[in-house]
């Protein structure tokens, strides 16, 4: 499992959205881009997490950031979502980002997806890294954290 941190390049994602067409990271340079990783669809914490960045998410475009969410699973037609769902059937990208590893629940250990986050700045690096988050308060973690990089960048 990769432990990425704050200042480090930011690893590609080219990953289709429920439509098929392919989202790149690198498309996004000059913006913000909120990647989070999430482990099922309509489960109770992903719903509740997903409703949160849906809530906030004028905000979050408003500071110009844009957030993807990233799933194992198909992405499915979520028209009640403002931001961008996307497939990473393989894992590849969520290995990379450190987001597949390990994980245990009711004393059975298992491997699968780490509930994840990372800010991405215009640069193409990691503004800020939560490698482990708990669904309900965590978009208003991000939208926080994202207001105060970008007021930190424009003190300097």
């Amino acid at each position: 499992m990769s432990t990425l941190q704050a200042g480090d390049l930011a690893p590609e994602v080219a990953l289709p959205d429920e439509h098929g067409a392919v989202h790149r990271l690198a498309d996004r340079r000059g913006s913000w881009t909120v990647v989070y990783f999430y482990p099922e669809d309509d489960t109770p914490g992903c719903t509740k997490e997903a409703c949160q960045f849906r809530d906030l998410n004028g905000e979050l475009t408003g500071m110009d950031a844009e957030v993807w969410g990233v799933s194992p699973n198909l992405a499915r037609n979520a028209a009640w979502l403002p931001f961008t769902l996307l497939s990473d059937v393989d894992h590849a990208v969520a290995e990379r980002y450190g987001a597949w590893g390990e994980k245990s629940s009711y004393g059975k250990t298992y491997v699968g997806l780490i509930r994840s986050s990372f800010l991405v700045g215009p640069d193409g690096r990691l503004a800020h890294v939560w490698p482990t988050v708990r669904a309900d308060g965590h978009a208003q973690q991000v939208l926080d954290t994202l207001r105060s990089v970008q007021q930190a960048a424009e003190a300097r």
